[in-house]
């Protein structure tokens, strides 16, 4: 049998420096498939998404993306397993996660026309928006407050604890910090929405959700994807250290969202919900 997959693979390279080149091993983030699957009691099945990861946290990611994605409640998750089933590959064990439900399995037609909405491949912001709006809630607006000095050290934060990121430089992050700038968690995966996921799985199976008065840092941009993720989390503040989408800040404002863009150093952008920093 193919062993678990880790979050890094070991490969042999041939590095060049000027005209000098020498093979050594190099630390490569892992990249595999996962699929979610979907088990009554009854024994019905259905998969649900398959999407490119990182190996690890997969029972966070497979609840963090059910629950993002408003296909499954995380109360309504009596388990969740590798796949054993004898008609699955050895190989593919770890890479295909069954989430067993205490009930039926949603209404099919509808998680396969929620799944196409949520893509944000060819469908249009409104569209988006009106979807967001059938499932979830405006955040309040006195659940949080911060200021510019607890903003300025998120970044360092995170990249301070991404430690598959010091060995292959190729993951993104997903850091849950509290209004004072403390880290409770944070989640690394070569998709910044999976690493989300994880996050969102984390504090759905620690029965933590919503997550009123906390922020999200991610490494890279903020997109529709993310916001919507945090926003199904209830978390009320979103950092990153490059640049929103335009369909991302509609999000923000519509919702009640802050979100700040280009944190580095000591300077920032704030796109919307600017109220919740006291500058």
């Amino acid at each position: 049998m193919k062993p678990r997959p880790g979050p890094t693979t070991r490969m042999r390279i041939r590095e060049i420096t000027g005209s000098v080149a020498r093979d050594r091993r190099d630390d490569l983030a892992t990249e595999e498939p996962l699929e979610i699957r979907l088990a009554s009691a009854d024994g019905a099945r259905k998969t649900v998404a398959v999407t490119m990861r990182t190996p690890g946290h997969d029972f966070e990611l497979a609840t963090g993306f059910l629950h993002g994605e408003g296909l499954v409640r995380p109360g309504e998750i009596a388990a969740i397993a590798y796949c054993t089933d004898e008609d699955l590959p050895p190989e593919a064990r770890y890479n295909t996660v069954t989430v067993r439900l205490r009930g039926p399995i949603p209404d099919l037609p509808a998680l396969d026309r929620h799944f196409l909405t949520s893509s944000a491949c060819g469908v249009c912001g409104s569209a988006s928006l009106d979807a967001l709006h059938d499932r979830c809630r405006p955040i309040p607006r006195g659940e949080l407050a911060l200021t510019p000095e607890v903003l300025y050290g998120l970044p360092d934060a995170l990249r301070g604890a991404q430690g598959v990121f010091g060995k292959t430089g190729g993951l993104h992050a997903a850091g849950l910090f509290t209004a004072t700038g403390e880290l409770l968690a944070l989640r690394e995966d070569v998709g910044r929405h999976n690493a989300v996921d994880k996050l969102a799985g984390w504090a759905a199976l620690a029965d933590r959700l919503p997550l009123a008065g906390h922020v999200l840092m991610v490494s890279g941009r903020a997109s529709y994807e993310i916001m919507h993720k945090a926003l199904a989390a209830g978390i009320p503040a979103v950092c990153a250290v490059s640049a929103p989408s335009s369909l991302a800040v509609d999000v923000a404002r519509e919702f009640g969202m802050t979100l700040v863009g280009f944190l580095r150093g000591e300077r920032c952008n704030v796109y919307a919900g600017g109220e919740r920093i006291a500058a």
